[in-house]
């Protein structure tokens, strides 16, 4: 089959859960099918970004955030139009397309592009939906309201969709979504490493993008707090975004640039080691879609601090207790309290966190989520194809 997989970031040109899977997905597919991956354009010209697959450029590349770490909306435009271009010249090109949602505007050029052919089979993946006071939050009365009025356009342009987690399948079911809804397992790509000594330092680890939703702003002044009860505590914020030097800046002025670092994003290796060292991994997020993190920190045995948030995901993957604790608001003293607990658990809870990762390995397995999304399109009837 030929196969298309649209979205405007290409790992590891940008760094991100979405990226890394849509690039997995792209190279197990293409062990047995015509894969293209349409984006814009983000690698050097000669270079292969992945092998086998064929990567289409249909817009410039150029920043995707603003300082303050918002969307922009020229490249989602651009992209949009770039999308709609090539498939409206390229109509009976694919018998199946693989959009994801956000931003939105390429799922509107994929499907304007369509519009009256029989084919190529269309799936929708949603890693979020997002709530309608999130995108107030977001956008204003004005922004919130055209925002909102956008994602139940594209849920209604979706004719079959896919969900990592119970929160996105309930939301896309409750804003009308009545179309084959496939929940897929999860994210999880790693190796687990092999059991430790129980030995841990007084360390906690925070990976992801520097951005408002992931909610890193509040860790200097968390673990100023938790630092109240636990005065060895170090700290390593990885990773990069818009407010790293904000975090940086804040860093210092608490005094604590001897005690937490923040070295920027991290290759696989030295990050994994770092969860193999960490008490405790700290991932405040207050938009998620799934909960990488989460799986990454089991997966070396490390429980993990979640913030209770309406629009996150991650807290489906935590039990308080058995592989982590709750921060009840995003807040630095909530989340510093929640990462003393996890502390005072010590290697008790650590144990029933690499009990928990064991009995759900499966779910959260990557492998498993490709397998799915390689049976069902296989299963996909010739007619729906094209």
């Amino acid at each position: 089959m030929r196969i298309a997989l649209v979205y405007d970031c290409l790992y590891p040109h940008t760094v991100g859960g979405a990226e890394r899977w849509l690039r997995e997905l792209a190279l197990a597919l293409a062990t047995e099918h015509d894969v293209t991956y349409v984006t814009r354009r983000q690698w050097r010209r000669g270079e292969n970004p992945i092998p086998g697959v064929r990567c289409l450029s249909v817009a410039p590349g150029g920043p995707l955030y603003t300082e303050a770490g918002r969307r922009r909306l020229a490249p989602a435009l651009s992209f949009g139009a770039g999308c709609f271009l090539h498939f409206v010249r390229n109509r009976q090109r694919y018998d199946i397309v693989h959009c994801l949602s956000y931003p939105y505007v390429p799922l509107l050029g994929v499907r304007a592009a369509l519009v009256g052919t029989r084919g190529p089979a269309v799936y929708c993946e949603w890693l979020e939906c997002l709530s309608d006071g999130w995108w107030r939050a977001y956008g204003g009365r004005l922004g919130g309201a055209a925002g909102r009025l956008l994602q139940r356009l594209c849920i209604r342009l979706s004719p079959a969709a896919f969900a990592f987690s119970d929160l996105t399948e309930s939301r896309l079911r409750a804003a009308g979504f009545s179309g084959p809804l496939h929940r897929l397992g999860g994210l999880w790509a790693g190796a687990a490493p092999p059991p430790g000594d129980g030995q841990r330092e007084e360390l906690v680890v925070f990976a992801g993008r520097h951005m408002p939703d992931k909610g890193v702003d509040l860790l200097p002044d968390a673990i100023h707090h938790a630092r109240c009860f636990r005065p060895e505590l170090r700290a390593v914020i990885a990773g990069d975004g818009p407010l790293r030097e904000r975090v940086r800046g804040r860093v210092e002025e608490l005094g604590l640039a001897g005690s937490v670092s923040v070295p920027g994003f991290l290759d696989r290796p030295e990050l994994e080691a770092l969860y193999g060292r960490a008490g405790c991994v700290v991932a405040p997020s207050l938009r998620d879609g799934f909960g990488m993190v989460v799986a990454e920190g089991a997966a070396a045995g490390t429980p993990v601090v979640v913030c209770r948030s309406p629009d996150s995901a991650a807290g489906e993957l935590v039990e308080e207790g058995v592989n982590g604790a709750f921060a009840s608001r995003a807040a630095p003293p909530e989340v510093g309290e929640a990462i003393v607990r996890v502390l005072d658990g010590g290697e008790e809870l650590r144990a029933r966190t690499r009990s928990w990762f064991e009995e759900n390995r499966g779910r959260l397995s990557m492998a498993d989520s490709i397998a799915q999304v390689k049976r069902l399109y296989a299963a996909t009837p010739p007619e729906r194809r094209r």
